[in-house]
């Protein structure tokens, strides 16, 4: 990339990556975090739980990664949910609003077949840095 410089974000804060993938990538101001699924940080394993649990370590571990990339929830800008059923999706609401505030990022919802490790949720993003 001509001008920027990519930054690999990893902290022990939120789950290891599964794959061969980045927790979080840095380019100039923004930073692009990679899906977060509902897991223990310690332990790697999905949360026991009903979808307002799984949503809930979602969006922790998505915090812990945005804040090792020089940002926070209050500077995301667009989110893509995926739910293992829509009919969950007012449960999901009622976590997400708790954690975005004061604003709400842009957001898509979609419906998927199947998560790694079997999860109800899972949850990615794009914010900016500083």
């Amino acid at each position: 990339m001509i001008g920027n410089e990519l930054r690999v974000t990893s902290t022990l804060d939120a789950p290891a990556a599964i794959g061969p993938y980045s927790q979080a990538i840095v380019v100039g101001e923004i930073v692009y975090c990679s899906g977060q699924l509902p897991l223990d940080p310690a332990t790697g394993s999905v949360v026991d739980g009903n979808i307002r649990i799984q949503a809930e370590q979602v969006l922790q571990n998505l915090s812990a990664v945005l804040r090792a990339s020089g940002s926070s929830l209050e500077r995301v800008v667009r989110t893509t949910v995926y739910m293992m059923t829509l009919s969950d999706f007012e449960e999901m609401n009622s976590v997400y609003d708790r954690f975005f505030t004061p604003h709400k990022p842009a957001r898509v919802t979609v419906e998927v077949s199947r998560l790694p490790k079997d999860a109800a949720v899972e949850i990615d993003c794009i914010a900016a840095v500083g």
